[in-house]
């Protein structure tokens, strides 16, 4: 069996032993991590239903929806995979409001952290169901961060593994909470202790060697050798930006006279003032 059956294998593994027959929600970007997750729970989950979270804008005044870069792409790959697909739509007007909530629910506090992990609490606070899967540690995993291109393999792998510390100690911390606020259970097929390890001993030059772009190599053969071509070659932005939350984000700050940092650092002075 190839590196890639392998990984493919244990990765098929993970999925059904965390999905198999459960009803199942789905943060779903329509990119290639929650997409390969997702066209492998469908063998085994009794039901999916997609969420995706965006901001919506109307471009110069016409009807026109302008939505996400995430909701755009989610939509056609739910239609691929004959999926029901629900657009979860972060409204400005209450965004403040959001974020004030996340933070007496997480104690976070980094604007970055919030930023990208508002969409995962939007389809948490909104969907029905109560197992929630994402693609989450793929990128660190399968070496998919663009700041990870072109370095050398000591350099990656100490990044790699200081990324993955953050995931570990912060990342997944913040989204129990959430998950437990709302009554969810996480589910992380790439997180899996076996499938980590076996792509652990492949080595970094094979993840990211410092002669190639192609991000995520190893997770596209899979996909692609599983049959989902068309998820192989999908992209997708950070998930701050394929939401539309970080210009969001700014659009508020700026309609309040002051900077992103400045209106967390205003909503976090307030919620530690109303907890004592």
């Amino acid at each position: 069996m190839s590196n890639f059956g392998e990984i493919g294998c244990l990765l098929e593994d993970a999925v059904s032993r965390e999905t198999k027959g459960k009803d199942l929600a789905v943060a779903f970007s329509g990119g290639l991590d929650s997409g390969l997750v997702t066209a492998i729970a469908k063998k085994y989950a009794a039901k999916i239903s997609l969420y995706t979270a965006g901001t919506v804008r109307s471009k110069d005044g016409t009807a026109d929806p302008g939505w996400s870069y995430d909701a755009r792409m989610a939509k056609e790959v739910a239609s691929d995979l004959n999926l029901e697909w629900n657009h979860v739509v972060i409204g400005e007007e209450g965004l403040r409001n959001t974020i004030e909530e996340m933070i007496r629910i997480t104690g976070t506090t980094d604007l970055l952290t919030l930023s990208f992990e508002l969409p995962v609490f939007y389809v948490c606070a909104n969907c029905k169901e109560e197992y929630v899967m994402t693609g989450q540690g793929a990128d660190e995993i399968f070496a998919g961060y663009s700041k990870y291109v072109g370095l050398e393999e000591e350099p990656l792998r100490k990044m790699m593994k200081d990324d993955l510390q953050k995931l570990r100690e912060t990342t997944l911390i913040h989204e129990r909470k959430v998950a437990e606020h709302f009554g969810k259970k996480m589910i992380c097929p790439f997180l899996d202790e076996k499938l980590m390890a076996a792509v652990e001993s492949m080595g970094t030059k094979a993840l990211l060697s410092a002669e190639t772009t192609v991000r995520k190599a190893i997770l596209r053969s899979v996909a692609a050798e599983k049959g989902y071509r068309s998820i192989a070659v999908k992209e997708k932005k950070a998930a701050q930006y394929g939401s539309g939350v970080m210009d969001a984000i700014r659009r508020l700050a700026k309609n309040n006279g002051t900077t992103c940092s400045g209106m967390i650092s205003a909503i976090v002075e307030k919620v530690e003032t109303e907890g004592r």
